[in-house]
């Protein structure tokens, strides 16, 4: 299968945490670092996930949002890295975060954006993805 989604992640759920309606699913990438996916208990169950399965999280490029600095936010995915390539468009640029082992997210933002944050190659930014935009293949 092929997906138009720019970001795909191979991690394995550490844990699952189950409400009324929806989940919280943790997954470990193979860096070390971790993403979290709110998603239906019925996904969560369709899609059999539990403990040690091996789950691919899928993230749209345009639900990646890039910070600088500091940050305090309520999004559960934040993931330091380094910029390695912007690709300016007309309107939007397409830049693409380092994080460590080699692992590389895509985000899609306005290039006022790029430019308002100074970034530039070699920057170290965060990325920021809420939980809700993160799906799960299994």
């Amino acid at each position: 299968m092929k997906l138009s989604a720019r970001n795909k992640f191979i991690g394995k759920v550490t844990d699952v945490t189950r409400g009324a309606v929806n989940g919280i699913v943790k997954i470990e990438l193979s860096n070390g670092q971790h993403i979290t996916s709110s998603i239906t208990l019925e996904a969560i169950d369709d899609l059999d996930i539990t403990v040690g399965k091996e789950v691919t999280a899928i993230i749209k490029s345009t639900s990646v949002l890039i910070g600088r600095g500091q940050l305090t936010l309520s999004a559960r995915n934040k993931l330091s890295g380094t910029i390695i390539d912007i690709n300016r468009g007309a309107v939007n640029a397409i830049v693409k975060v380092e994080l460590p082992s080699n692992v590389v997210i895509s985000s899609s933002i306005t290039l006022e954006a790029v430019d308002e944050l100074d970034l530039t190659v070699g920057t170290e930014v965060t990325a920021v993805v809420k939980a809700s935009e993160v799906l799960i293949m299994a």
